[in-house]
């Protein structure tokens, strides 16, 4: 595996509180556990709603409901960013 992956998140608007607009809190430990294994990570707005999408060398490697994600945190007990790290592990 290449020393430092250009990972890009999708991710696209979900409702807050009868809001709805492209938050980044709950990507927060996705970003920290992906840069900790020492990838780059760039976020990417998308318009469809409540999902995350893992694009590693132009190939979608995950896939899941922004809402499933945990909220804020250092990502390390979601099990949801323990799988999309795997993920772009494997895409490799």
């Amino acid at each position: 595996m290449p020393q430092q992956a250009q990972v890009f998140i999708h991710y696209g608007p979900y409702d807050i509180c009868g809001i709805v607009d492209h938050k980044e809190s709950r990507l927060q430990g996705l970003q920290t556990v992906l840069r900790e294994d020492g990838h780059a990570v760039n976020l990417v707005p998308i318009k469809y709603w409540n999902v995350v999408e893992i694009w590693v060398n132009g190939e979608m490697v995950y896939k899941c409901d922004i809402r499933t994600l945990d909220y804020g945190g250092d990502g390390k007990l979601d099990d949801r960013c323990q799988e999309a790290c795997q993920a772009v592990m494997d895409a490799y």
